[in-house]
């Protein structure tokens, strides 16, 4: 068995590759920005810890988005739909969630395969 770990520190690691597939640490804003801007930020956080692992975002199977208010689903959502590949999209669920930084809205996690 093979389990390739990318950035690990004492806590956790930003990506872990099994089984040619990656599993992604959540990927977050910063303090600061409006959700918009913090999802920007997120999605740009994944791109690069997918390329840390050698796939992209048409190769996303499944995607959680957790936001902190739920009024921000349609501004989140402007910036998911104009990011993601629209010929590849993911499986999806989001939801409503206490984040452990009352300062941020939304956490992204996803999970990707590797390209063949």
């Amino acid at each position: 068995m093979s389990i390739q770990r990318f950035e690990p520190n004492a806590r956790m690691s930003e990506a872990v590759v099994h089984c040619n597939t990656v599993y992604l640490a959540g990927q977050i804003g910063n303090e600061g920005q409006d959700i918009t801007e913090q999802t920007r930020t997120a999605l740009a956080e994944v791109d690069r810890a997918l390329a840390l692992a050698g796939t992209n975002k048409s190769n996303i199977l499944q995607a959680t988005i957790w936001l902190s208010d739920m009024n921000d689903f349609a501004a989140m959502n402007a910036v998911w739909d104009a990011w993601i590949d629209p010929q590849n999209p993911p499986a999806r669920a989001t939801g409503k969630v206490e984040l452990a930084n009352p300062k941020l809205g939304v956490e992204i996690v996803v999970i990707a395969a590797l390209p063949q």
